[in-house]
Formats: C-alpha cells, sequence, structure tokens
C-alpha cells in the first residue's frame, strides 16, 4: 500500500504525513526534499535560477523515479498536480489522499510566500494560485480531507487514518 498527500503549500502533508507514515509503518517520502537533495538547492534558489517550468520538470522526474509498489508515504510538493503524467503515475499505485484547509489557515502559515519555492507566485496572488490548485487537487483525489474540522495535530492524523481505512472524504462544509 502506497499513499500520496497532495494539497496547497501549508496545508501539512509534511508535518502530517511523518505522523501517518510511522503509524502506518510506510516510509516517507517528502519530494521537497527529494528535489533539494537531487538540485542541491533551495527550491526558491531553484526557481529563481531554472524559473517555475524548471521546478516542475524536476518535480516530475522526482515522481517518476519513485518505484511503484513499495509502501510509501509521499508528500507531494504543492505543484505537483501541474504535471498529468506525474500524477497519473502516483494514481496508477497509490491512493491520493487531498489535504484541505482554508485560505486563511494556510496563507498564516505561510509566513512569506516569495521565499517558499511556490510555482506560479510570479504571475498570480496567493489567493489565486489557491483557488487555481484547489481544482487540481479535486480532480486527482480519491479522498478528500477537510482539515478545518480538527483544531490538533492528533485529531486530524485520527481523522486521516479513519478516511484511509473507511476509503470514504470527511469534509465540512465551510466557506474558503
Amino acid at each position: 500500500m502506497s499513499i500520496t498527500l497532495i494539497g496547497m503549500a501549508g496545508v501539512g502533508k509534511s508535518t502530517l504525513g511523518r505522523i501517518i507514515a510511522k503509524n502506518l509503518g510506510l516510509e516517507f517520502i517528502d519530494v521537497d526534499e527529494l528535489i533539494k537533495k537531487k538540485t542541491g538547492s533551495q527550491l526558491q534558489a531553484f526557481i529563481e535560477t531554472h524559473g517555475d517550468d524548471g521546478l516542475m520538470k524536476t518535480e516530475e522526474e522526482v515522481i517518476l523515479s519513485l518505484k511503484p509498489g513499495e509502501n510509501y508515504l509521499i508528500s507531494t510538493g504543492g505543484s505537483a498536480i501541474y504535471s498529468e503524467k506525474a500524477m497519473s503515475y502516483l494514481k496508477e499505485w497509490s491512493t491520493i489522499v487531498l489535504l484541505e484547509d482554508s485560505f486563511s489557515h494556510i496563507s498564516s502559515r505561510i509566513r512569506n510566500p516569495n521565499k517558499r519555492g511556490l510555482v506560479g507566485l510570479k504571475d498570480q496572488t496567493l489567493k489565486e494560485l489557491f483557488l487555481e490548485r484547489r481544482e487540481l487537487y479535486r480532480k486527482y483525489a480519491d479522498i478528500t480531507v477537510d482539515l478545518r474540522g480538527f483544531s490538533r495535530k492528533g485529531d486530524a492524523v485520527n481523522g486521516i487514518l479513519t478516511c484511509l481505512t473507511n476509503k470514504k472524504d470527511l469534509l465540512v462544509r465551510h466557506k474558503p
């Protein structure tokens, strides 16, 4: 069994992913960390040198280099959903779990978006990027977990684990 977490930067894919991986006995893979290792630079520095397209190409290569069938919990970069090839590949052999949260929660966690290594911020505001990506995340998700219903990390982890066990969404209907 492999699980892939997708969602906007700042939603908690890496933080929650590490805990969930430990709970399920899966190897935790952080795609952003693999990109940093491959390129030898921070994401923002790489974008400044190679542009958004350079980062997205590298992200796709890193994802496609993962071996299917392994027991992974993969935390993708927020821009992985721009690569249909990478997302289709992940969807073939892993359960795609979308972690959603409100824009206000996410923007409060991203203190300086221009230094975060976010693809698309040259041409859009963070809010525009959030709205654009939200539809793409939903397109690929097998399971959607709305984190607005949880105030504590442990509760969010338990909610995600329940959704994975039941193969059902956990949606809380609020305004974005």
